[in-house]
């Protein structure tokens, strides 16, 4: 892989500016299969103890939770419906919080996404957090893992031009939380999830 990865340093920075840092980096997996890779178009920042519609929301400490407790920049992958999510740790060691990757633009790949998505369109290859781990072959094996080493690794990208911000989705059930605008995304960008 030519592209090296984002330094530990990068992941230190406040929870809502790496949740829009974030955009234009490239997400890269490494499988059996090949690399599959695609531009961060989409974020969501759920900012632990406080945030009612975080996993960690009071602290909350369990089995699946643990690795939000850990340094910036390891992986939180997590199942709902089925499908694997996929996350960045942020904030301080014992200060949960994490960044969903909402959507990717397809870079790298491409015919390994199109295999593992078959019957849809480019389009809806990555734009969705299920979605966006199926086509580049994030498992729940990827877990505590560290985005700075391989299989699965974040990269340097580019800078968009226009980021928007807004509410965040699916999460209707966490009192004011769900009206915090706390996902971020570049703005036009095909491959944003809604």
């Amino acid at each position: 892989m030519k592209d090296t990865p984002m330094p530990p340093s990068f992941y230190t920075q406040p929870t809502l500016e790496l949740a829009k840092s974030l955009l234009g980096c490239v997400l890269v997996k490494e499988t059996e299969e090949g690399i599959a890779s695609g531009y961060i178009v989409e974020t969501e920042a759920y900012l632990g103890p406080e945030d009612r519609a975080a996993h960690s929301y009071g602290n909350r400490r369990t089995k699946r939770t643990e690795v939000m407790f850990h340094e910036a920049g390891r992986i939180y992958t997590y199942v709902m419906h089925t499908h694997c999510l996929v996350n960045v740790v942020s904030g301080e060691k014992e200060k949960p919080e994490a960044i969903l990757i909402r959507a990717v633009e397809p870079l790298e790949g491409e015919d390994l996404m199109a295999g593992r998505r078959p019957g849809h369109v480019k389009k809806n290859w990555t734009n969705g957090p299920g979605k966006l781990t199926k086509a580049l072959g994030i498992t729940m094996e990827d877990y505590g893992g560290r985005f700075s080493e391989p299989p699965l690794m974040i990269t340097k990208g580019f800078f968009p031009d226009n980021i928007s911000s807004g509410k965040r989705i699916g999460i209707d059930n966490s009192g004011e939380a769900k009206d915090y605008p706390w996902r971020f995304w570049i703005s036009d960008n095909p491959y944003v999830s809604k």
